[in-house]
């Protein structure tokens, strides 16, 4: 057994079960090991694909994404999704190939270039110590939530594994020391109802406690004085839904989320949907309105308060975080506690005295009434060939059914499919949006569906993500998902027409000629569709009702005069 194959038996034995990569002469008999000893191989297009699938994969299934890649140029590929990762805090691990000698083609500092962009970079230095720099990775990933580069240097891949034949025993003996717990910020529905957090050493890393005795009472007391409390859930809350729920019963708080933890509270009648540029008027209004906003697991950065706008001048703010930089980032907390959201929030809950809070029958009644987007009044602007998004939207909302899972790419257009296209619950939408990087959504849509096959998978993208992510519909038709995507089509990059169209810029290296997406599509093998009008969705309602042996692409050429409103605040950001 050479330390390639010893690398990829540790790594399954740790709890890997799903590899996502493009296969070179440095990584191949890695990730052979890997499929010998159980997992499955995702083969992307392309590098940057691959780190964007496991990505996804990791957030909506719990387990640690895994990302194999060639040496250099097969790392270089990789970076955007690894930083969107890295950016995220998402358990990853990137097994990469490293030449080592300098006068090798394919040698970079692939150490530096992990650091630069936020990711741990380690090492297998050694034959005799393999495994042990495996689980050593494989802890940083899952219990500091933290991206990995894992560099494998080809010279110590090749020569003979120095260590105890039973490497899975191993791996597994020197995982089990540490404390039982979920992962946590894993879904609880998992890729198979929970399965997803069985097994796998994820449940098996510590991970911290529920804050103090005098944090919690101070929570506990802050809540009691507030007459107008809200919860804003973050992706550290995404596991913690019965917990806050029953917390802001007892205290009267109304509910809220994050972009990324959107779909949380769904169901729960003082759900306000999301918070921030997605946020409805309502939301918003009720937010700022709030005397105490306690966020969980959630840093209240520019996105989700809309630059702070949406925190009120006189309300106290609280921060419940396993990482306790963040309760004095963007939005500072008055009040701070680490500790992991769903024990903190029992903790609490012990301690609560019952109140109305915010929750009255008038709030009720307005958050029935005026709570989503699709309640909002608008005037439909779709003609000459084009189609309003909004009626878009909601056509496919009305026609997709409600166990999906919706994949979002970055763009103008972006606020429309995540505003009026619902989701189920936390594990219906995936937002890999922390670098705002165009062209990851195809990828993260694949990641996705592959931790949730019991759900549609739905991409949405502008025109630029998808013909920066193009390569990936080829992955999408190989295995053979029954995926919706939707293509927002402007013929431009919207984003800078409508931010540098108005000061009489122009706009020649932005706006593009129209595209055939559909007949690219087909060119792929998906199924296509061309919308220009609501009656043009009966293609996709005919799609739906068939076997679905294929994936469909839904060109929908869209009305784009006026630039998103969503859009506008992040620019202030600019």
């Amino acid at each position: 057994m050479i330390v390639a194959e010893a690398v990829g038996r540790a790594l399954a034995a740790c709890g890997a079960e799903a590899v996502f990569g493009v296969v070179g002469s440095g990584n191949f008999h890695v990730t052979n090991a890997l499929v010998a000893s159980g997992a499955r191989f995702v083969a992307a297009r392309h590098e940057g694909g691959a780190a964007t699938m496991a990505d996804a994969y990791a957030r909506m299934s719990g387990h640690v994404g895994v990302v194999s890649v060639h040496q250099g140029p097969g790392l270089t590929n990789a970076m955007t999704g690894l930083t969107e990762a890295a950016k995220s805090r998402t358990p990853l691990i990137v097994l990469a190939g490293e030449a080592t000698e300098a006068q090798s083609n394919f040698h970079i500092d692939q150490a530096a270039l992990a650091t630069a962009v936020g990711a741990v970079a380690l090492r297998v230095a050694s034959a005799e110590g393999a495994v042990e720099q495996v689980v050593e990775a494989y802890r940083t990933a899952v219990g500091e939530r933290r991206t990995v580069l894992l560099n494998l240097p080809l010279d110590v891949q090749s020569a003979p594994y120095e260590g105890p034949e039973d490497v899975a025993g191993l791996a597994t003996a020197l995982l089990r020391p540490a404390a039982t717990r979920p992962h946590p910020t894993a879904p609880p529905g998992g890729a198979s109802a929970g399965a997803a957090l069985a097994g796998a050493a994820l449940a098996e890393v510590a991970s911290p406690g529920g804050g103090t005795e005098v944090e919690v009472a101070a929570l506990a007391g802050a809540l009691a004085a507030a007459r107008r409390p809200v919860f804003i859930a973050g992706r550290g809350a995404r596991h913690a839904r019965h917990e806050l729920e029953e917390l802001a019963g007892r205290t009267g708080a109304l509910l809220a989320t994050s972009a990324v933890a959107r779909g949380l509270f769904r169901g729960s009648p003082w759900d306000l949907d999301v918070s921030g540029g997605f946020a409805t008027p309502l939301t918003a209004e009720l937010i700022r309105e709030a005397d105490l906003v306690v966020a969980w697991g959630c840093a209240l950065n520019m996105w989700t308060t809309r630059h702070g706008s949406l925190i009120s001048p006189g309300a106290r703010v609280a921060k419940v975080d396993l990482d306790a930089a963040a309760l004095k980032t963007h939005v500072p907390a008055d009040l701070g506690v680490v500790g992991d959201v769903a024990e903190v929030a029992r903790a609490v809950t012990a301690r609560a005295e019952q109140a109305s809070g915010y929750r009255t029958p008038g709030v009720a009644e307005r958050i029935r009434a005026e709570g989503r987007w699709r309640a909002v009044p608008y005037g439909d602007e779709s003609g000459g060939g084009r189609i309003d998004p909004r009626t878009l939207t909601i056509g496919l909302d009305d026609l997709l059914p409600p166990e999906r899972i919706v994949s979002i790419d970055s763009g103008n257009f972006m606020g429309y499919p995540s505003m009026f296209l619902d989701v189920p619950d936390e594990g219906g939408f995936c937002f890999t949006q922390a670098f705002q990087s165009v062209g990851l959504g195809l990828a993260t849509a694949i990641g996705a569906a592959v931790a949730r096959p019991d759900r549609l998978p739905v991409a949405a993208l502008g025109d630029g993500g998808l013909l920066m992510g193009l390569a990936e519909l080829e992955t999408v038709v190989r295995l053979g998902l029954p995926m919706v995507i939707v293509v927002y089509d402007d013929e431009a990059y919207g984003a800078e027409v409508h931010h540098f169209g108005p000061h009489g810029h122009p706009l020649g290296t932005v706006t593009f000629p129209p595209a055939d997406l559909a007949a690219i599509a087909r060119g792929h093998g998906l199924a296509a569709v061309t919308v220009t009008r609501r009656e043009d969705l009966a293609g996709v309602a005919g799609w739906l009702d068939g076997p679905r042996d294929r994936p469909l692409l839904v060109h929908a050429k869209v009305a784009g005069e006026r630039g998103s409103w969503w859009l506008e605040e992040a620019f202030k950001g600019h």
